[in-house]
């Protein structure tokens, strides 16, 4: 039995039970707690190793990222949104507002949503300046954090 769970070794945690979810990545751990390492073929690290692994293996260029954030906010072009539903889909590619699925519906979460709904160039009848000015713009953003995490990565 483990003395800090008090489980059995091998058992399925509770179904009430949250796993932890890393805070690069947002992957969450499987139930044994660890996530594949980035560097070694089945390898596999709990969660602390899976962090320190990002400094070789980063999702994105972060430094650049926080340049354009003011508070809580990220400033894109003349929009702003909550930075950290704007990082995390930039990380995953999914627009989610977390377990209250509260979400600011301004221009940059439309244009998130519409670019994870119908790429960079859609067609889209009825669509507005505003909406295709902020998808270009997060896209602009989009592009250079990832161009930056794909030289490290392609570097290290």
């Amino acid at each position: 039995m483990c003395r800090r769970c008090g489980l059995p070794f091998g058992a399925e945690p509770p179904s009430f039970a949250r796993l932890a979810e890393c805070p690069v990545c947002y992957r969450t751990t499987d139930p044994d707690g660890r996530l594949p390492a980035l560097a070694h073929t089945g390898q596999r690290l709990d969660i602390a190793q899976h962090i320190e692994e990002h400094e070789r293996f980063p999702v994105g260029d972060d430094a650049w990222l926080e340049t354009l954030r003011e508070h809580d906010r990220i400033r894109i072009g003349r929009w702003t949104a909550p930075f950290s539903l704007v990082r995390r889909y930039l990380v995953t590619g999914v627009v989610d507002a977390g377990r209250s699925r509260l979400a600011l519906h301004n221009a940059i979460v439309t244009a998130m949503t519409q670019l994870q709904r119908w790429g960079h160039d859609p067609e889209i009848l009825g669509d507005q300046a505003e909406w295709r000015a902020a998808r270009d713009a997060v896209a602009e953003v989009m592009d250079r954090y990832h161009a930056a995490g794909a030289r490290t990565s392609i570097a290290s």
